[in-house]
């Protein structure tokens, strides 16, 4: 007999599944609006996801892997606060999103209460958006669309969540 899943973890790995199909579907598009369309959604889907993920965590009793994913939505939103500016515009918010994602994922990540694989794909997402924040504060003008970073730095964030997502979905009921 199959067990029922959490309608929680539903939720919310569906929230982290749009925010990782559409952010990076956003990054190969080169049409300014449907761009800023993309990562809206993805945003609004990720502030959604981490935001219920920061109350599961903790009522759980993991109270630094809560803050995390609080860290994570707030990071998220401020990512989303500059998305209708299209990629120059949004350099700041992007800087200050960037440089809470690479707070949130090491929050998340360092604590032994999320898998192995979950844990190490966290830290190097959370590597590779602090190297580029600090290169955007810096004074560096690095768009979201900018390559090497943060270009390859998005395929770890997305594995990153889709650690996240398997596992949500292979949690037994409470």
């Amino acid at each position: 007999m199959a067990t029922a899943i959490n309608p929680l973890n539903i939720v919310a790995a569906a929230g982290l599944a749009v925010g990782a199909a559409l952010g990076m579907a956003g990054i190969f598009v080169s049409q300014p609006n449907l761009q800023a369309v993309l990562w809206g959604i993805d945003a609004a889907g990720l502030v959604m996801a981490t935001a219920l993920l920061a109350l599961k965590y903790f009522r759980a009793g993991h109270d630094v892997v809560a803050a995390g994913f609080l860290v994570f939505a707030i990071g998220e939103a401020a990512l989303m606060s500059g998305t209708a500016a299209g990629p120059a515009g949004s350099v700041p918010s992007f800087a200050a999103g960037t440089a809470l994602w690479a707070t949130a994922l090491l929050l998340v990540s360092f604590p032994k209460v999320l898998p192995t694989i979950a844990r190490v794909l966290g830290v190097v997402s959370a590597i590779l958006f602090g190297i580029l924040a600090v290169r955007i504060f810096w004074g560096e003008q690095l768009l979201p669309t900018s390559a090497p970073l943060p270009f390859f730095a998005y395929p770890f964030l997305v594995m990153t969540l889709v650690s996240w997502i398997w596992n949500l979905l292979r949690e037994p009921p409470a």
